[in-house]
Order: C-alpha cells, then sequence, then structure tokens
C-alpha cells in the first residue's frame, strides 16, 4: 500500500473512532429513566367515575333526531338504541364516564388528584397498578386550584416521593406518568420550559410550564424530577387541535400539598385577600406613572372595606414588592398573597406619584365569591376637547355608590379620535386622567385639554364594573 493510501486510511479510521466516541458520550449524557419508572409506577393510579344524569329526551318518550347525519352514523346509533326508550316512571337515567390519572400520598390511602377529573362525580373508582380496583371517598376539592383529594381503604399501599417544585430549573428534565386515553401507565418525557405561568382564571396557580406530552387521561397524574420525586400534578394543555401540541402545564406539589392539608385538616381551603384588582404594567404605562422599566401591580381597582382600602392602598399605585419579594409580573402578587393567612401582616413597598412608599396591611380571607360590581350610563354630557374625541357625563349618586367611586364619567359618545382608536365605548367610565382623579365632566374636558403630546398618557377605564389602566399618546 502506498504511502498517500496508507494516510487517507488511517484518517478514515481516526474518523470513525471519534464519531464512536461521539455517540457513546452523547448516548451517555441523555437520562435514563428506567429505574425511576420502576420505582415510582405502583403509586400512579387510574381514575374512573360515574355520574348519573337524567335524560331529558328519553324522559320525555322522545327519540333524538337522527336526520342528517352520515349514513354510517346514523346507522351505529340506530343499531345501539334502546329499543324502547320510554320508561315507566319518566326517569331514565344514564351514566357518564371520566378517566383521568392521580397518585398515592400516604400508605393508608389518601391520593392526589385534579378536581375537574371528579368534578360532580357519584362514584369513584381507582385502579391500582395491579390492576385492583378501589372505591374512593371524595375527601374534598378545591377549584381555584383544580385540586381534588380521595381517600381509599388500605394499608401499607406503596406511595409516592415528594419534591419541591421550588427547586425545579427551567431546562430541567422532568417526566409524567398517567392513563391518557385510559393506557394506563404511559410514560412521557420532557424538559420544564418555564415557571411561574399564570393562565386565564387560574391566579392563585404559578403553573409549571413543560413539554411533556400530556393527553386526556394523564389529569391529576404525576409529574416527576430526575430524582424520581414528584414536583407537579399535570393539569392543562394548551392545544388547538384537541390533542398535545408541546405546551402543558403542570400544579406545582408544593401548592397542592397545601390545599390537601388543608382539605385533610378542615375540609376546605381559606386563602389571604387583598381586595384589589390588578393589571400588568406595560412599557407605556411605566413610562405614564414614571418608573423606569415595566415591572410590578398596578392597582386598577380598591374594594370598599377590603384590606387594601384599609391598609391605605390607593388606585394608581403600583407595587413593586410584598414582604421583600419583588413583583415582576402583575401575576406575582395573587401568588404571594393567597400563600398568606387571614390576619397575616404584608409590608407592601409600592409607587405612588412617582415616589416609593411603604404600606403596612394586614391580609383578610378570600371571599368564597368574588364582588360583583355592574353600572349603567346616565347623567348629563359635557363635551371634551375634539383631541379625545368623546362626550362625557357626571356619575350620579346612584352609580357612584355602585361603582364604589367618589367621582368620575361615563362616556355618553364616541367620535372620530384617540378615544375611537383605543376601544373606548359608550358606558364606559373614566376615573382617572393622566394621573389625576377626575370628580365631574368639566374637569375631565379640562384635563383632556392640557394633555401632553408624544407622551403616553394613562387612563383609568371602568367596564362592566371592571377597572383597568390603558395608555395612548397624543400627536402634535
Amino acid at each position: 500500500m502506498s504511502i498517500p493510501r496508507l494516510k487517507s486510511y488511517l484518517s478514515l479510521v481516526a474518523a470513525v473512532l471519534m464519531l464512536g466516541q461521539v455517540v457513546s458520550a452523547q448516548a451517555e449524557a441523555l437520562p435514563d429513566f428506567t429505574t425511576l419508572v420502576e420505582q415510582a409506577s405502583p403509586a400512579v393510579v387510574n381514575i374512573s367515575t360515574k355520574q348519573k344524569l337524567p335524560d331529558r329526551k328519553y324522559a320525555a318518550g322522545q327519540m333524538p333526531d337522527l336526520e342528517g347525519l352520515p349514513p354510517g352514523l346514523r346507522e351505529f346509533f340506530e343499531r345501539n338504541m334502546p329499543q324502547n326508550p320510554r320508561s315507566p316512571r319518566g326517569d331514565r337515567q344514564r351514566e357518564a364516564q371520566s378517566l383521568g390519572s392521580g397518585f398515592i400520598i400516604s400508605s393508608d390511602g389518601y391520593i392526589l388528584t385534579n378536581n375537574h377529573v371528579v368534578a360532580d362525580a357519584d362514584e369513584i373508582i381507582v385502579r391500582l397498578s395491579d390492576r385492583s380496583e378501589l372505591q374512593a371517598k371524595l375527601v374534598g376539592t378545591d377549584q381555584r386550584t383544580d385540586v381534588a383529594l380521595l381517600k381509599v381503604e388500605g394499608k401499607d399501599l406503596p406511595i409516592v416521593k415528594l419534591g419541591d417544585s421550588n427547586k425545579l430549573k427551567v431546562g430541567e428534565w422532568v417526566l409524567a406518568i398517567g392513563s391518557p386515553f385510559g393506557f394506563d401507565h404511559s410514560v412521557t418525557k420532557g424538559i420544564v420550559s418555564a415557571k411561574g405561568r399564570t393562565l386565564p382564571n387560574d391566579t392563585y396557580v404559578p403553573f409549571i410550564q413543560t413539554d411533556v406530552a400530556i393527553n386526556p387521561g394523564n389529569s391529576g397524574g404525576p409529574l416527576f424530577n430526575m430524582n424520581g420525586e414528584v414536583v407537579g400534578i399535570n393539569s392543562q394543555i394548551f392545544t388547538r387541535s384537541g390533542g398535545f401540541m408541546g405546551l402543558s402545564f403542570a400544579i406545582p406539589i408544593d401548592v397542592a400539598m397545601d390545599v390537601s392539608n388543608q382539605l385533610r385538616k378542615d375540609g376546605k381551603v381559606s386563602r389571604g385577600w387583598l381586595g384589589v384588582v390588578i393589571q400588568e404594567v406595560n412599557k407605556d404605562l411605566a413610562e405614564s406613572f414614571g418608573l423606569d422599566k415595566p415591572a410590578g401591580a398596578l392597582v386598577a381597582q380598591v374594594l370598599d372595606d377590603g384590606p387594601a382600602a384599609k391598609g391605605g392602598l390607593q388606585v394608581g399605585d403600583v407595587i413593586l414588592s410584598m414582604n421583600g419579594q419583588p413583583i415582576i409580573m402583575s401575576a406575582d402578587l395573587p401568588h404571594l398573597v393567597g400563600n398568606l393567612k387571614d390576619g397575616a401582616k404584608a409590608k407592601l413597598d409600592i409607587i405612588r406619584n412617582g415616589k416609593r412608599q411603604t404600606l403596612d396591611v394586614t391580609i383578610g380571607a378570600l371571599p368564597d365569591e368574588d364582588p360583583d360590581v355592574t353600572t349603567t350610563a346616565n347623567g348629563g354630557v359635557e363635551r371634551s376637547s375634539n383631541r379625545l374625541g368623546v362626550s362625557v357625563a357626571d356619575l350620579t349618586a346612584e352609580q357612584k355608590k355602585t361603582l364604589e367611586l367618589k367621582g368620575g364619567v361615563v362616556i355618553k359618545e364616541v367620535q372620530d379620535g384617540p378615544a375611537a382608536l383605543i376601544g373606548l365605548r359608550p358606558g364606559d367610565v373614566i376615573s382617572h386622567l393622566n394621573n389625576q382623579a377626575i370628580s365631574s365632566a368639566k374637569e375631565f374636558t379640562e384635563i383632556a385639554k392640557d394633555l401632553p403630546k408624544n407622551r403616553s398618557v394613562s387612563m383609568r377605564v371602568l367596564r362592566q364594573g371592571r377597572a383597568s389602566f390603558i395608555t395612548f399618546k397624543l400627536a402634535e
């Protein structure tokens, strides 16, 4: 063999060896889930429920209308439909079944799952890893966090190890075990995509976002870290198709266990309450309130006689921290407040009129239902500056009482102009303009005439009782 060919051959051999080493190193770097699954699976359960529902059509002696269905589907329904739907008592019942997952947290049979898995169930059946089935009793549920606590009769049952969701890091490997579409003990893996996510109507849960494949039937199942510890309860997915799309959300285990302990002890969950409506501080709002950067929770509404009102918090205050914990996003505040108990003391760092202050507030107990505030448009009309393009009226005494306002104006008409561009509507109530409280339509017009140009201006608007700050800029 010639020298050049020999060198070429040796180079090829070296490249193959290097490639093998790289592949081997990558294989060693990937996690091995087998031991984790073997140890954790026995404590994961399948949950099915039954609910008896009155079939009103059948109870009335009526057959469902099958016209217009595809022939194959119509044939299926006709073949499987009861021959005699008319019941002598007119109270024929049908059973609705739900399927989900859960996990055992104590050897004597306490099980955690989602509230939506067992909601309105008449019967709850828990199937263990050995395929044995036990009937479960509902100890309690918490709709706000979507957590439910069940109890089955048993002893020396396998249990999961509980971890600390606060120690989770974004990018960390996690694993789910559950029953997607009824396939028991299916295992999926992924990483933590984000922490502290707030979803619509879920302000008391700082969700863990993952890319673990979660589908119907996984709800209520455990999310494990690589130490085999439960760090969350798989609860929701974001989807446009009805199936997994890479966005899954889990309830942190520390939140779930706090709920579980309260349900076990008291049968209900109590949370701290501040009595404010807040909103996010965006770049324009930060500029209008004199903040260096967007941060904190902007107080859009203070409920009368609530803890915040008694503690001196005002509309337009921006809460920057509570008990030394910074409020980066407005969603951080409900999590912190909800973790406190009735009567707890809270120190709030706020910005008011561009100046930093500290308030001491005594936290109250969250009411069972949020207060409902409504409004109607009425009163005399005052034409505003053409630069805004709205006609407004003074609030009546009854409106002020209903809205718990000392002043403000209601929009009667929206013309072409900035007001129309930012989405204001007739019936909206304006209580503040350019960081100034408004007492009358006349005062509103005076403030509107002197608004600065080419700078973010804030306006507090109440629509159907809900308050929020919006910003706009007036051109030259």
